[in-house]
């Protein structure tokens, strides 16, 4: 039988690993959660239903066998813009240089290629930029003409078939969701995940289309990755339930000295909603093909730490690269030591955000202040669908938080947030359930984790009666003995 002590992670912001080619095998999945993986990431833009399925399915064998929730994110691929095929494969483009972008089929040329996107030729104006392959090639629109547009190099390079394009300059008029992300969305939350990692969003439309669909099964994590979604910043933070910061597309629209600032507001403000926030892309890329990092790797996760974020990504480096287990590894090593230094517990302080003008509020900031006060090594938090834990994580406590839930589904969801350990109990899945038999269960729990030792306190909150949304009311501090 696993020591139950031996699951708890030694920090508090989350790691969510991608898996892939390098990572489906049950061994790796096993491997991976025992290194530290709070939380597995689905990508949707490769493949197939069959594969995502075997992989859901080897996580949650994982996680009866473990008795530790684990989180499932599955990530849509969005609105994917690509040129089309060239008659040799690819082409170089030469700097100030005529290209052509039009929607006839015909195989490219030197001179033009097909841009099977029409949205793009109706809203390019001259002066708009265009930027291919990730970033590395720049085209400026002359002309615009009704079923194309006239470009000229700016940056010019090699650009073969299917090679991604970039639009930062325009709104187009597409949703997030296209026909393949409606069938990906579908499966996804007939599967049972968690998340939903909602791609290449623009407006906040687009998060309540996914919100629409999912209807509660899963939480919308919108990805922060176009210009246009940092413009709607505000009103896309109070649509969706988390967001990510997805570095990779946002720095090949955005100037690279922009993307830090960026992400900083990213954080700060999804912190002062309470709403989890993934920093993702690039984290740990070196680790791909080398089996340690760099040194500006470590700093770069130990920056998202300082900044407070509730959850760090890898991508490639676990989906495919050569060592995906060193990666999960060194990652979980960086935060568990950059949260047990004495400056990052002052920044978390000094960064912690007011309490609104609410019970739920002035409940969960006495519970950090008694737990600051009298040192306590664990706050329990009751809840039915997550919202008392989010809103304990959002004061950054220096407690451990356990989030106490009679539905395996709000506890998945937990796995994401910042501090929190989700627990799935069946002894309070009763609206009738009384104080005393939550106090009886935060004692068996937090004794079974061997979190609390005899002679020292813990805070248990909840709402009574138990079950009812926004009824944070209560606050217990009990003795252990």
């Amino acid at each position: 039988m696993t020591d139950k002590s031996s699951l708890l992670r030694g920090r508090r912001t989350k790691i969510v690993s991608t898996l892939g080619p390098a990572s489906s095998t049950k061994e790796m999945i096993r491997t991976l959660f025992y290194a530290g993986v709070d939380v597995f990431r689905l990508n949707f833009s490769h493949g197939s239903h069959e594969e995502q399925a075997a992989r859901y399915n080897i996580i949650r064998e994982l996680e009866k066998e473990t008795g530790k929730v684990i989180g499932v994110l599955a990530d849509i691929q969005g609105p994917k813009l690509r040129v089309g095929d060239f008659a040799d494969g690819k082409v170089v483009l030469k700097t100030g240089a005529t290209f052509r972008l039009d929607l006839d089929k015909t195989l490219g040329t030197q001179e033009r290629v097909c841009l099977p996107h029409p949205e793009i030729i109706n809203s390019a104006e001259p002066g708009c930029r265009l930027l291919l392959d990730d970033g590395k090639l720049c085209l400026i629109v002359r002309k615009v003409g009704k079923d194309y547009l006239e470009t000229e190099v700016v940056v010019g390079g090699p650009l073969s078939n299917h090679k991604g394009v970039n639009v930062p300059d325009m709104v187009l008029p597409i949703p997030a969701l296209t026909e393949k992300d409606h069938k990906d969305l579908r499966f996804a939350l007939d599967l049972g995940v968690d998340f939903i990692g909602l791609s290449f969003v623009q407006r906040p439309e687009d998060v309540q289309e996914a919100k629409d669909i999912s209807n509660g099964r899963a939480w919308i994590v919108t990805k922060m990755e176009k210009p246009q979604a940092m413009q709607n910043l505000d009103s896309i933070l109070e649509l969706t339930d988390g967001v990510m910061v997805a570095r990779g597309d946002l720095g090949v629209e955005m100037p690279p000295e922009e993307v830090p600032l960026a992400q900083i507001k990213i954080i700060r403000k999804a912190r002062s909603l309470g709403k989890p926030v993934i920093v993702a892309t690039q984290m740990l890329e070196s680790m791909i093909t080398s089996p340690t990092p760099t040194r500006a790797e470590a700093s770069d996760i130990a920056t998202a730490v300082f900044e407070g974020a509730d959850a760090v990504m890898l991508s490639a480096e676990s989906a495919a690269g050569q060592y995906p287990k060193e990666a999960v590894s060194i990652m979980n090593r960086i935060i568990a030591r950059v949260e047990k230094d004495e400056e990052w517990r002052k920044l978390m302080e000094a960064t912690r955000e007011q309490p609104h003008n609410n019970v739920a509020d002035a409940i969960v900031a006495a519970a950090q202040k008694i737990c600051q006060t009298l040192d306590t090594p664990a706050v329990v938090a009751f809840t039915r669908r997550g919202k008392t834990a989010q809103r304990m994580s959002r004061e950054r406590p220096n407690s451990m938080i356990f989030g106490v839930t009679p539905t395996p589904e709000s506890a998945r969801k937990m796995a994401l947030v910042w501090g929190v350990h989700p627990y799935h109990s069946v002894k309070v899945d009763d609206p009738a359930c009384t104080v005393e038999q939550m106090i009886s269960e935060a004692l068996r729990i937090t004794q079974e984790y061997k979190v609390v030792k005899v002679g020292q306190h813990m805070v248990v909150i909840a709402g009574m009666p138990f079950g009812q949304a926004g009824s944070t009311n209560l606050i217990r501090v009990v003795d252990v003995e």
